[in-house]
């Protein structure tokens, strides 16, 4: 029964294990968290210059600094920083994530870009599977909570804009590429080098998880769900063998939440939203509350669903090739 579940060290962790065998997970723990912080920094050399001019063409800032109104001058940061604009640069600056961490596993791991899932054949495919798997998925829990009575879509929003949204859809393409990236083609495979799967799939999941623990509205079962989602993705980025389907489901799990459905993603909100939702603030349990769906219990029924589909289909397909391999012994 153990080996019927185990899953299968893939051809990418096998590949990275060519230069390197891996370091104790204590160890690649903590230089995950190194990384993260040297990720943050690049973020911010990043987002300077857009800062800058976002201040630059704010007028209520302009005017409360020429007046000398400290006062004035920090509630235009705030408006600023809670802006729709703020927000696609702040996830247009995830393009820091990607490249320190490329650098990072090319110069210091010796690991080129096929390791982190970079496949180039049938790219573009495997992308396009992970956008109608994500937005499929997350679906299914927005019709749970509708139809349980948790939340109630009102129609169309009138703050929705098509180039706001175009700039959002890009934002989140980069967004939940370079988290993938991150976590998945860097941080998974570098522990699966020298640990098992599951444990690699376990300790990235609770590391996943840890980086959203400052987020607006985090609770302990929208933590649970966060490490769910990471075991999930892990193992669909293990069973395609690409970073592109991992990236595509990301990018659309967010943009769907946020900018069709119009619900808070990890505690984050934003006007340009094509639907109109409502959550029922008695029954937090099942929509998130003030965290977003993946703060509630119809996330946990989708992502359970969908971990063990998963985890059953690799079991299968690897008792039907064991057969076959039998039947041509």
């Amino acid at each position: 029964m153990k080996e019927k579940w185990n899953i299968e060290k893939p051809e990418i962790v096998m590949r990275a294990q060519e230069n390197h065998k891996g370091m104790n997970w204590i160890l690649e723990i903590i230089v995950f968290f190194a990384v993260f912080i040297v990720v943050g920094i690049g973020q911010l050399l990043i987002m300077m210059p857009g800062e800058m001019l976002l201040i630059s063409q704010n007028a209520y800032y302009q005017a409360a600094e020429a007046a000398g109104d400290l006062e004035g001058m920090a509630e235009a940061l705030v408006q600023i920083g809670s802006s729709d604009l703020y927000m696609v640069l702040t996830l247009f600056s995830n393009i820091g994530m990607i490249l320190v961490v490329l650098l990072f596993c090319k110069l210091i791991q010796k690991r080129n870009p096929v390791t982190l899932g970079f496949r180039k054949k049938g790219a573009f495919k495997e992308y396009l599977i992970g956008l109608a798997t994500g937005f499929l998925v997350f679906s299914a829990a927005v019709l749970i909570c509708v139809v349980t009575g948790a939340m109630k879509i009102e129609g169309i929003s009138e703050t929705f804009g098509i180039g706001m949204f175009v700039l959002f859809m890009l934002g989140f393409m980069i967004q939940g590429m370079a988290e993938e990236v991150l976590c998945r083609g860097y941080f998974l495979v570098s522990l699966g080098r020298r640990n098992s799967m599951w444990a690699a799939i376990m300790l990235n999941a609770l590391a996943f998880a840890a980086l959203h623990l400052l987020n607006d509205g985090i609770s302990v079962l929208a933590f649970a769900n966060l490490v769910l989602y990471g075991v999930f993705i892990s193992i669909y980025f293990i069973k395609r063998g690409n970073i592109w389907v991992a990236g595509g489901f990301h990018s659309v799990w967010n943009l769907a939440q946020g900018n069709i459905y119009g619900i808070l993603v990890s505690g984050m909100g934003t006007d340009c939203t094509l639907l109109k939702s409502m959550s029922m603030e008695n029954m937090k349990i099942i929509n998130g509350g003030a965290f977003g769906l993946e703060g509630g219990l119809a996330v946990t029924i989708v992502l359970l669903a969908g971990t063990i589909f998963l985890v059953f289909s690799e079991a299968s397909s690897r008792q039907i090739k064991e057969v076959h391999r039998k039947h041509h012994a």
